[in-house]
């Protein structure tokens, strides 16, 4: 069974940084595109980057380009997405979904999610 956790979610201030983890489990990640999303409160879910099944092509929504990096170790099973510069508009619960393919990081397109991470970045 596909199964998908996040972690590294926290309270920063602005400017601050967060790594957020997704382990993967029940199912090989060497095939899988990771994204990240996000849904801040009354908003809808977003999403935020994406890195295809090698690595080799990752995605960001252009809020977060310059500040934001995806990264994956499919030995480890984990992909990361390391936030720098974080600003109170970032405050969001943030999710990691698998699937195929980035998909322009389309919701609908990924079946696999987990289940969430806060993070609040706030004075």
């Amino acid at each position: 069974q596909l199964q998908l956790v996040e972690s590294g979610g926290g309270l920063v201030q602005p400017g601050g940084s967060l790594r957020l983890s997704c382990a993967a489990s029940g199912f090989t990640l060497d095939y899988y595109a990771i994204g990240w999303f996000r849904q801040a409160p009354g908003k809808e879910r977003e999403g935020v980057s994406c890195i295809s099944s090698n690595g080799g092509v990752t995605t960001y929504a252009d809020s977060v380009k310059g500040r934001f990096t995806i990264s994956r170790d499919n030995a480890k099973k984990t992909a990361y997405l390391q936030m720098n510069s974080l600003k109170p508009e970032d405050t969001a619960v943030y999710y990691c979904a698998a699937e195929r393919l980035c998909s322009d990081l389309d919701l609908a397109e990924f079946r696999s999610w987990g289940q969430g991470t806060q993070v609040t970045v706030s004075s």
